[in-house]
């Protein structure tokens, strides 16, 4: 649990998986086995990691998800359980497992990742609650209609992370007050993501992140100097910094500077949820870098 009096708070409307990471020295090319991996079982999914990530950073953190009536399912919410994440409208899909991401990791940090939705496929609009909180943050690793209806009724602030990237609606785009997406994204959706009235935060990996209004930039920050181990729940871990920096109303150069610092700590332990720092952590990490 994070450090922080828990001002803030946030609903999660995303995905639960649970990762299976082979850690390898090397990644391989299409066509060849690499053999010699670690395997390790993780909480993940880009809504659950966001929510944790959120919480432990301070914010009353709610998810709206959809798991399977499996063993997997317990596993793969044990972390947010464990922080205090409200699971109240987090529902058991009869007939579906839960989600799978299958992780490749290397000695370096890079990832390769494939994703098995399961019961993500499941969460339909006529299944959601929406609790009552400060800023709905939303992904693409549920149904779209499901994500355009909550969007549609939510009273306040929505950050949408255009994870993985695919095709949403421009209605969408435009409801979103803060839009997040790695430079990848940023070159899929293109000038479309810069038409709506919205901030746009890009991230660029070591190179940091730049956000953006209209197209015009309004801040950049670093990325800190770290020992990178893996690079999954990096930018999940950035996303939920910035929607709960945003909600705190952090100046923007701020904000975007504790979203890189506490994205950079996510990469230093291995697992994306196990990874994600608390409060206390990335402003001591802040307060060092000075």
């Amino acid at each position: 649990m994070s450090d922080s009096n828990h001002s803030v708070s946030i609903a999660v409307l995303g995905s639960v998986n649970l990762d299976i990471v082979a850690s390898v020295p090397r990644l391989p090319v299409p066509g060849e086995t690499v053999t010699g991996a670690d395997i390790r079982r993780y909480p993940g999914g880009k809504g659950a990691n966001q929510a944790l990530a959120a919480c432990r950073l301070g914010a009353r953190t709610a998810l709206i998800g959809s798991v399977g009536e499996d063993a997997e399912a317990g596993e793969a919410l044990a972390l947010l359980r464990a922080a205090g994440v409200d699971l109240s409208a987090c529902r058991a899909a009869h007939g579906f497992p839960t989600g799978i991401a299958l992780i490749a990791v290397s000695a370096a940090g890079e990832n390769q990742i494939v994703v098995a939705p399961g019961a993500n496929r499941a969460l339909a609009p006529d299944a959601l609650t929406l609790p009552p909180a400060d800023a709905l943050l939303a992904q693409l690793e549920i149904p779209i209609r499901t994500l355009e209806t909550a969007a549609a009724n939510f009273p306040g602030l929505i950050c949408l992370n255009l994870a993985p990237a695919m095709r949403v609606s421009r209605p969408l785009l435009h409801r979103a007050h803060l839009i997040v997406v790695n430079e990848t994204e940023a070159a899929f959706f293109g000038d479309a993501l810069h038409d709506g009235p919205g901030l746009v935060a890009v991230t660029f990996g070591a190179a940091g992140a730049r956000l953006y209004r209209g197209g015009e930039e309004l801040a950049a920050a670093a990325a800190p100097r770290v020992q990178a181990i893996d690079t999954t729940g990096a930018g999940d871990c950035f996303t939920a910094a910035l929607a709960v920096a945003m909600v705190e109303h952090q100046a923007l150069e701020d904000a975007l500077a504790f979203a890189c610092a506490a994205a950079a700590l996510a990469t230093t332990v291995r697992g994306a949820q196990p990874s994600l720092p608390d409060r206390g952590r990335v402003e001591a990490f802040l307060r060092k870098r000075g």
